[in-house]
């Protein structure tokens, strides 16, 4: 008899009202249409506003429509994050720590509006990454160097792009967006402990509770082995 294993789906926050930012859009054009063809000659600025406007709110929510239906897709064996531009796929067992990320400016403590995902082999990452996700993750992440570099964790020259060769520990050979990928992965890790970022906008409920619930997803993976 076939084992159906649990599955948990989280739908990100940054894919919230899609619909009714468009739909809201099409209705305010029609009635800004209706209103134009009487007032047009008086008010042209304030119609080519509000439609400039109308059309901001509609691509705003067409956006966020086409998101994947879920970001995060939990399982007993794996996680996998899902983005426009891809995905990445990890074993439980591949990751070695899930945190929050609080990190000291001066005297005050910050939380960063993510979860860092430590793994136990970075290279285990290479083949479980989109390329056009890899590019895409290097510049979204870039308000996490610019944290490292103010906090003084980093230096401007250790912080920029490296379009160098990557070569894994099985002699293998990464070029383009996963070498760079890669290669950020590497600075951030030593910066901030951490190779994934989990942002706040791709999960549905509090940094906290997501963290509790992932940490439990980790230890509970071998009783489904």
């Amino acid at each position: 008899m076939t084992t159906i294993l649990p599955v948990i789906n989280i739908k990100a926050q940054s894919s919230h009202h899609a619909l009714f930012l468009m739909f809201t859009a099409l209705i305010t054009l029609i009635i800004t249409f209706a209103i134009n063809l009487h007032y047009w000659r008086q008010f042209q600025l304030v119609f080519t506003f509000i439609y400039l406007s109308e059309l901001v709110t509609f691509i705003t929510g067409l956006a966020k429509y086409l998101q994947p239906q879920y970001s995060l897709c939990l399982t007993p064996k794996n996680i996998k994050y899902q983005h426009r531009y891809g995905q990445w796929q990890l074993r439980w067992q591949e990751i070695q720590h899930i945190s929050l990320m609080n990190e000291t400016f001066g005297l005050t403590q910050v939380q960063l509006p993510y979860i860092g995902i430590r793994l136990i082999e970075l290279s285990t990452l290479a083949h479980q990454i989109s390329p056009r996700l890899a590019n895409r993750l290097i510049h979204e992440q870039k308000p996490l160097l610019a944290c490292a570099i103010r906090l003084k964790f980093l230096t401007l020259e250790q912080a920029q792009l490296n379009f160098d060769a990557y070569i894994l520990p099985s002699g293998e050979i990464l070029k383009g967006p996963l070498a760079a990928f890669m290669h950020h992965t590497t600075v951030l890790h030593k910066a901030l402990g951490y190779h994934l970022f989990l942002p706040e906008t791709a999960i549905d409920r509090d940094l906290n509770e997501f963290c509790t619930l992932l940490t439990q997803c980790k230890q509970t993976c071998a009783d489904y082995s």
